[in-house]
């Protein structure tokens, strides 16, 4: 039996006696099943609290960079301070860079800023561009891991990815939309808010992919560049509107859904299905009001949990692989929203 603690010691933990312990780590005869339960189970507590007692004292500062809607950043940000407590005896502290929209420029110079000054860790929501894994590169050689969150950059050395299966989640939303338009002509308008996301890009692979499946006849209507934001958002759907008439449904990938909401109002048009991301206050109320028919929503306080043992194994206070899981989806509607 693998172990590596004094006999001493496991039968201290086990309240039984030092002969006890040798016969079972020997797999000797002559031990109830219960006894030998027993032994293994303090063990394992000693793996435990050998765990705890490597992070006592250690001190972790990770630095989020997002480009992202405000709304989602607060979301992140919520969730990551929430789980921050749980974490003791560990301690995590967090520095945060956000912004709505970077120049490229601007985001790679925030970057080299965050690896010339120091880190236990960047998270990172961002464009895959060139410059962007050049960057990662630089952290990397600094002894700085990245992990990507929500969106990725596969093509660098970031040490994760944390968030859902974003081919999955597109799916998923044309799957729902093929059932809720099953008698109704309806042209899909798909909406992003920038072509460089990685995430944004495999959603739509995803949802195309399975509409190709589900019901090859449907027209989809793709607009992009709305940055994700209501004003952009508001104007890219109202020209797509005038475009084109048989619009009557909305996959909104990036976001800005009231101005999407708006836009429908204001054409004096009807969006028989709404299928949106995440579970911001905007989408809450409309999901409230029936503007939005379901969310494709994944628990970001999940997801910094296990951004925060991804960081915690790279640096050697947690055991093991801390790769993290990719996060399941669920499908929000006004009657299951959570708290």
């Amino acid at each position: 039996m693998p172990h590596r603690y004094p006999v001493r010691e496991i039968a201290r933990q086990a309240g039984v006696s030092e002969a006890t312990v040798d016969r079972v780590l020997h797999r000797r005869p002559g031990v109830r099943e219960g006894t030998v339960l027993q032994v293994e189970q303090a063990i394992a507590d000693l793996d435990r609290q050998r765990s705890q007692l490597r992070l006592s004292g250690r001190r972790f500062l990770i630095d989020l960079v997002m480009e992202t809607p405000r709304r989602f950043s607060d979301l992140v940000r919520e969730a990551l301070e929430l789980e921050l407590p749980g974490l003791r005896p560990a301690v995590m502290r967090a520095r945060y860079h956000l912004r709505e929209t970077w120049e490229v420029d601007e985001l790679v110079a925030e970057l080299d800023s965050v690896c010339r000054h120091g880190s236990h860790a960047v998270v990172l929501k961002a464009p895959d561009t060139p410059e962007v894994a050049a960057v990662i590169g630089r952290l990397t050689a600094a002894r700085i891991p990245v992990i990507t969150l929500v969106t990725d950059v596969p093509m660098s050395t970031r040490i994760a990815y944390v968030g859902m299966d974003n081919r999955a989640a597109g799916a998923t939303a044309a799957y729902l939309m093929c059932q809720w338009l099953r008698h109704v002509e309806a042209d899909i308008l798909v909406i992003t808010s920038s072509e460089m996301f990685r995430g944004e890009e495999e959603r739509e692979m995803g949802f195309r992919s399975a509409m190709r499946t589900y019901d090859p006849g449907r027209r989809i209507v793709e607009i992009s560049e709305s940055d994700g934001l209501d004003a952009t958002s508001r104007v890219l759907t109202a020209h797509a509107l005038r475009e084109h008439p048989g619009i009557a449904a909305v996959y909104s990938i990036g976001g800005g859904n009231r101005g999407i909401v708006a836009a429908f109002a204001a054409a004096d048009r009807t969006c028989e299905v709404f299928v949106g991301h995440d579970l911001g206050d905007a989408n809450r109320d409309l999901l409230r009001s029936g503007h939005v028919t379901a969310v494709l929503h994944h628990d970001l306080r999940d997801d910094m949990r296990q951004v925060a043992q991804s960081v915690m194994g790279f640096h050697g206070a947690l055991p093991g692989d801390q790769r993290p899981r990719a996060s399941g989806i669920h499908i929000i509607t006004p009657h299951n929203l959570p708290d």
